[in-house]
């Protein structure tokens, strides 16, 4: 084995004898890839239709929507049109007025924006043209609560969802069933104009009636349901709540008419990005095995069940094997226990970290595309051999940092942070496990 300027073993493969890039840096370097395969500089130029003739509106929402309204005018020109992403996403665009808003928590700046949003679509007619481009973290940046509602108690009831643990499919059939714009109703609102929605999508299964919580997009849950799944996570509610879905909601059915102009287009998706990342991996001689690009669930839990798969990788190796990879998407979620602070790519490393037990030549990586794990400006953190000796050396106990969720604090200690800013996308979740003979 040769060794990097890094202080890595770096792996010699066969006759070729192909060196591959340092564990931690190539691990880093497949993350980029991944995040780069779904900007929307790339993707929307190739979506993109010829501009329409007479009014055409573009309207958007989520953390990539300002990076996809600046890539849509580097196509057609200046546009008129209103895009909510979140601080600190904005984009330079010169039709197409940008509003910041909070995420993952609502703020009266996202429903100040979504109701001028939804008056604009209001003004069409049967001629005029809507470009909608929504992205993942729409949910929270399009929010006009439906009935006596208040934008607090919609606060209130968002965070104690993100808390609870549920996934993201019964958290937005909560936010749909308490909104005015989500499950189809942005697209009601705009017709009888017709409407083509780019979607960049960042959940399980690509569904375009999940993305965002389908604002252009019919669903045919129910309030009961909803009420249900408040009730499952012990979620107290308002009495404004409790009136709303005790009624029917404004969700629109899929074969409403107020849809039927509509069309829907997935033009990036987790698959794309770890068949981006695979193939980088293969060109360096890496045996490749994509876990999934959908898998969701609780994230130590999943940290521990593909930590000791990579264990029992590693125990059948030869000496002289090739090193594998896995690579797995989706979206994790977090129970949260304690009072740290933590996302659920930070706690799959920390929990696979803690399952590894300082096994030789395995290396990880967990970050969110979009930049943000949870609610803090960290993508997620990087895992090797030292994690746990180099953690018992500066006095910390791993295990006590998972009990209290608090896996941010832990890799910031250690120095093992990936922070890449705005990304200006999101797929979701990017996980990878490189395994070599120990």
């Amino acid at each position: 084995m040769s060794t990097s300027p890094f202080g890595q073993k770096a792996f010699l493969l066969g006759t070729l004898s192909m060196i591959i890039t340092p564990p931690e840096s190539l691990l880093r370097d497949l993350f980029g890839i991944a995040v780069e395969t779904a900007d929307p500089m790339r993707r929307i130029p190739e979506a993109l239709p010829p501009k329409p003739d007479g009014r055409v509106v573009v309207i958007g929402a989520g953390k990539a929507s300002a990076r996809m309204a600046e890539a849509v005018e580097s196509v057609w020109g200046p546009c008129e049109g209103l895009v909510i992403t979140r601080y600190g996403y904005a984009r330079p665009c010169e039709g197409i007025e940008i509003v910041e808003a909070a995420h993952p928590v609502p703020d009266e700046s996202g429903a100040s924006a979504t109701r001028r949003l939804l008056s604009l679509l209001r003004s069409l007619g049967s001629d005029d043209f809507v470009l909608a481009l929504i992205s993942g973290g729409g949910s929270a940046l399009l929010t006009d609560p439906a009935g006596e509602i208040t934008n607090a108690e919609k606060q209130q009831i968002n965070e104690a969802l993100l808390a609870s643990g549920a996934p993201i499919s019964q958290m937005n059939i909560v936010r749909k069933h308490l909104s005015k714009v989500k499950g189809g109703q942005l697209a009601a609102a705009a017709y009888p104009a017709k409407m083509l929605a780019l979607m960049i999508s960042d959940v399980p299964g690509d569904d375009p009636a999940s993305i965002a919580s389908g604002p252009t997009v019919g669903d045919l849950s129910t309030p009961a349901q909803a009420l249900d799944i408040l009730q499952e996570y012990g979620i107290g509610l308002p009495a404004s709540v409790a009136a709303v879905l005790a009624k029917k909601s404004g969700v629109l059915n899929p074969d409403d008419k107020r849809l039927s102009k509509v069309q829907n287009t997935i033009i990036a998706a987790p698959s794309q990005s770890l068949e981006a990342a695979a193939n980088k991996a293969a060109a360096q001689g890496i045996e490749v095995r994509i876990l999934g690009d959908a898998i969701e669930g609780e994230a130590r839990e999943l940290a521990r069940s593909q930590a000791q798969m990579a264990l029992e990788i590693q125990r059948h190796m030869a000496a002289e094997a090739t090193p594998v990879l896995l690579l797995s998407g989706g979206e994790c979620t977090v129970t949260r226990r304690g009072d740290g602070q933590g996302g659920p790519n930070a706690e799959y490393a920390l929990a696979v970290a803690l399952t590894l037990n300082g096994a030789a030549n395995i290396h990880a990586i967990a970050c969110d595309t979009d930049g943000v794990d949870g609610a803090a400006e960290v993508a997620g953190a990087i895992v090797h051999p030292q994690t746990l000796s180099k953690a018992i050396s500066i006095g910390i106990d791993p295990a006590d940092y998972l009990n209290r969720n608090d896996s941010h604090s832990f890799f910031a200690r250690l120095g093992d942070q990936v922070i890449t800013g705005p990304t200006l996308t999101n797929v979701n979740d990017f996980r990878a496990i490189l395994i070599s003979p120990a």
